[in-house]
């Protein structure tokens, strides 16, 4: 038998289970009783958001502030609501339930259980929580919104009626505490982007103290929209640092700005507005919110991932949901890691079943708030008790004092006696004054100590407050200063692998050099041998062309010579071939050829007798041998 507590149920379990199977079972009811419970915090906190927005409406409705609103004006109320709200509308209902006040107004604490019983209980969670405020605003803004001084718009002050209806509690009529002013008008400094004055807050909320220590929704709006906090601001900062408030506190926005994602299909970086929520980041063309081009869904199974450079891409990561990646591209390393730590805070909150950040902030704000104010109650009915124990004191102080007047008038001759157990009596009750004024003393010390301890504590809450803010700034700075370390380390890494690359090369090179060096003086030597060489035999040819030169020189003498002879024996030939000629008309001398070979030279036939040939051959062979020697 297993026995199984579940908050105020338990369960007995029969049968013969193993150990794992228990832990498996006991696991699985805890996490479907968690659920059970957060699904049940949640309807109770959207109806008490809901009776917020309509009971502004209500109030704007009761027009002689009686508290009553006519029959008329509450079907209306109740047929806007059920169109909003998504739940069917039944005007019977209404009718029946005021069937026996027709003559009069019916009053709000009559409507209460027809809008509990007919809509409230009937509201799921498919309705646009905007078009609900929207229709409310409407009704109570058009009678207690002043926009004469105001330097902002009817938008920017329907913001500011959403934030009020978040930060209020659900004591009615709905007023704002100091501490939840404070809270609001700091974070909207802050988006604004100026400094908290912390000293005008206090002179302000030293005059708020004085009347009523909390202001309505038409008050804040006042207060805002007049600009009494943001001076030196334009509207449109101002309007800025409203509309970023508002999405934080009222549409849960984590986080929102643009970044590259890659395409499932196309696979092409666009360039989109993101907006991340606790369960969905979604993207949009541009930051008006326009156009939605997708969304994904977060759950506990979600992971981020951060990815190299690639693609030309950098600051890369990726989101893996449900089956599905999605590769995004943040502008910097710095904008890449704020949204890798939003998407990771998102996911842990889910798995975790916690809500929002400022949700969760605001409920202990509220815990914190009523711890005090029960400790002050505690106190206060301290001092009360005492109170009453010195009146009653006080009280039987007088009665003795008038019985002994009166026993003094009674008995004159017990006078001396009387005067003497009064004075007596008088001492003793002066002593027990004395004494109930030193603890009537020491307890006003002690309202002051707790007084003053009440403030060193908020005082520390807030010291507590920045101290955590900076230590999450020096986590952040340290972390970014751990991945900017890493990354230089890598870099080293990678400069000094490629430096020793480059050293190995270099050194190839000058080994190749080296060889190319003694290979090129070996063939410089070889070629300077070479040269030599032939300078020499072209110095042996030039000696023998100008010997040629003037050998030739001297046979075109010879030549010029020989010719004149040859002229001469020519002409002489001549004249006597005419004489002859003339003498003995056509009779032709016929003399005897050679027997031998006919010699042919440079100058003709039978030139020279072969005689004379051989002596110039042998002429030239002896000049030739002397030349080369």
């Amino acid at each position: 038998m297993i026995v199984f507590v579940c908050g105020q149920k338990s369960y007995i379990v029969y049968g013969r289970y193993n150990l794992l199977e228990i832990h498996l079972w006991q696991g699985r009811q805890k996490e479907n009783c968690v659920k059970l419970q957060l699904k049940k915090n949640c309807n109770m906190g959207l109806r008490e958001d809901l009776l917020k927005s309509i009971w502004h409406a209500f109030t704007a409705l009761d027009v002689d502030k009686t508290g009553k609103v006519s029959k008329s004006q509450l079907k209306v109320l109740s047929h806007n609501l059920c169109t909003v709200l998504n739940v069917p509308h039944d005007p019977v209902a209404l009718e029946e339930h005021f069937k026996d006040d027709d003559e009069g107004p019916v009053s709000n604490q009559g409507y209460m259980p027809y809008l509990n019983k007919f809509i409230l209980d009937k509201v799921q969670d498919n309705f646009n929580g905007l078009d609900f405020n929207r229709m409310c605003w409407t009704l109570c803004a058009r009678k207690n919104l002043t926009k004469n001084t105001l330097v902002i718009t009817d938008d920017d002050a329907f913001k500011i009626w959403c934030i009020f209806n978040f930060l209020t509690e659900d004591k009615y009529p709905l007023t704002l505490v100091t501490e939840e002013i404070e809270y609001l008008l700091r974070k909207l400094t802050e988006a604004m982007g100026g400094s908290w004055i912390e000293e005008k807050f206090e002179d302000y909320k030293i005059q708020l103290n004085a009347k009523q220590q909390c202001l309505s929704v038409w008050e804040i709006i006042e207060l805002i929209g007049t600009g009494h906090f943001s001076k030196g601001m334009d509207r449109q900062t101002l309007s800025m640092g409203i509309n970023e408030v508002f999405q934080e506190l009222i549409l849960d926005v984590l986080k929102q700005g643009y970044m590259m994602k890659k395409g499932h299909k196309r696979k092409n970086w666009t360039e989109r507005w993101f907006v991340l929520k606790p369960n969905v980041l979604s993207y949009f063309v541009n930051e008006n919110l326009t156009e939605k081009k997708g969304h994904v869904m977060l759950d506990s199974s979600c992971c981020v991932e951060s990815l190299p450079d690639k693609e030309g891409k950098k600051c890369l990561f990726l989101i893996k949901c449900s089956g599905k990646t999605f590769e995004i591209s943040a502008s910097d390393k710095k904008k890449k890691q704020e949204w890798i730590q939003a998407i990771q805070t998102a996911v842990n909150l889910l798995r975790q079943g916690l809500p929002a950040p400022h949700k969760e902030a605001r409920q202990k704000r509220k815990e914190l708030r009523q711890k005090l104010q029960a400790e002050q109650e505690a106190l206060e009915q301290r001092m009360k008790e005492l109170q009453t124990a010195n009146e009653t004191k006080q009280r039987e102080l007088e009665t003795m004092r008038k019985k002994l007047e009166e026993d003094e008038v009674s008995a004159a001759e017990e006078e001396r006696r009387r005067q003497q157990t009064q004075a007596e009596l008088q001492d003793r009750y002066r002593t027990d004054l004395e004494r109930e004024k030193m603890v009537r003393q020491q307890m006003e010390e002690e309202v002051a100590q707790k007084s003053s301890e009440l403030e060193q504590y908020l005082q520390r809450v807030h010291e507590l407050e920045d101290m955590y803010r900076r230590l999450e700034e020096s986590l952040e700075d340290e972390r970014q200063a751990r991945q900017d370390e890493e990354t230089v380390r890598k870099l080293q890494a990678r400069l000094l692998e490629e430096e020793a690359t480059k050293r190995a090369e270099l050194e190839h090179l000058h080994l190749q050099q080296q060889k190319a060096i003694s290979r090129t003086e070996a063939e410089k030597q070889e070629l300077e041998q070479q040269r030599i060489g032939k300078e020499q035999a072209l110095q042996a040819a030039m000696l023998q062309l100008d010997q040629l030169e003037s050998e030739r020189k001297e046979a075109l003498e010879q030549y010029e010579e020989v010719m004149k002879k040859l002229e001469n024996a020519a002409n002489k030939t001549r004249s006597w071939k005419d004489k002859v000629a003339q003498h003995e008309g056509l009779i032709r001398l016929i003399q005897p050829g050679s027997k031998g070979p006919q010699l042919i030279t440079n100058w003709g036939a039978a030139a020279f007798t072969e005689a004379e040939l051989n002596l110039r051959e042998k002429s030239w062979q002896e000049k030739k041998g002397s030349t080369t020697q």
